[in-house]
């Protein structure tokens, strides 16, 4: 990290930053970004915790199978469709509403094994 920002990009880009970062670290990690973000850089951040992308992230695009579902703030797509959180926004637009049925019939099979 310290290498990459020592040229003073004007772009930075992370692809799951914070696997394997303990508390703190991950904590200074998304100051950073806020902070690299302020001074008016530019980044992407990519990431599966959409919990961490709604809280860090002015704009979220979601892309399933090459193509882009969405594009918006994470608080306009909320809105726009009317769901709690972007996770179950993104649930509905890549159309895997029913994780739990999905999770019951696994357990199903591994009974039957």
């Amino acid at each position: 990290m310290a290498a990459a920002l020592m040229h003073n990009p004007r772009m930075l880009v992370f692809d799951e930053p914070l696997s394997g970062l303990d508390v703190l670290s991950a904590r200074l990690f998304r100051d950073l970004l806020n902070e690299l973000a302020a001074a008016g850089k530019a980044v992407l951040y990519i990431s599966h915790v959409l919990e961490i992308v709604e809280q860090l992230c002015g704009r979220v695009i979601v892309i399933a199978e090459g193509k882009i579902l969405a594009d918006a703030p994470p608080s306009e797509l909320t809105t726009l469709m009317q769901l709690p959180t972007l996770e179950k926004v993104f649930s509905h637009l890549v159309r895997q509403q029913d994780t739990r049925s999905a999770a019951r019939e696994l357990v199903d099979v591994m009974r039957m094994a």
